[in-house]
């Protein structure tokens, strides 16, 4: 059954020599159950909206299996947070979702629906924050791999902790893949 392994919030605002001038890139596990609303998580920071936020992509999710992929292939931890996501899960790949693809998250009155929008589109941002000698062709090597992520709108507000179950409730049959429209 697929489930919600972490949920993420930004840790501190780091500086940073892009478009606004600081990153919420560095997000890290919370404890216990975060308030889910149209704009993401309560006590999450969106610092570029314009390009990773607002109501379109208020959610950012990634897959624990292409997690422990690129940390693999960077020979380090990558631990709940580091690709900048608001909810690490496993058992399901966001990235596979099609656009408008609703998963419900959670059981009873607290569980909320998100919608999927749009793929990651790495950027700069994101190769500074890799670090090292990674950082240097890590926007094209990570676009390459297609191990993305997604973006969700959120259709009904709620609560979210470690272990909900994600449950997918509506699947349009004729619509792309998030990963097909990165390619495209």
């Amino acid at each position: 059954m697929p489930s919600v392994l972490a949920v993420c919030l930004v840790h501190q605002l780091i500086a940073d020599s892009g478009y606004n001038g600081v990153t919420a890139i560095d997000k890290r596990a919370a404890d216990g159950a975060v308030k889910v609303t149209r704009y993401g998580l309560r006590g999450d920071v969106q610092a570029d909206r314009k390009h990773h936020g607002g109501l379109e992509q208020a959610l950012y999710v990634y897959g624990e299996d292409d997690a422990a992929f690129w940390a693999e292939q960077l020979g380090r931890d990558l631990p709940a947070g580091w690709f900048g996501e608001n909810l690490r899960v496993e058992g399901i790949d966001p990235t596979q979702a099609r656009v408008g693809e609703r998963w419900r998250i959670g059981d009873g009155p607290g569980a909320f629906e998100i919608e999927a929008t749009d793929p990651r589109t790495p950027c700069a941002t994101f190769a500074r924050w890799v670090g090292g000698p990674e950082s240097k062709g890590w926007v094209k090597r990570f676009a390459d791999e297609g191990r993305l992520g997604a973006y969700f709108r959120v259709l009904k507000n709620g609560s979210v902790s470690a272990g909900d179950r994600v449950e997918v409730v509506h699947v349009p049959e004729d619509a792309p893949t998030l990963l097909e429209v990165f390619r495209a």
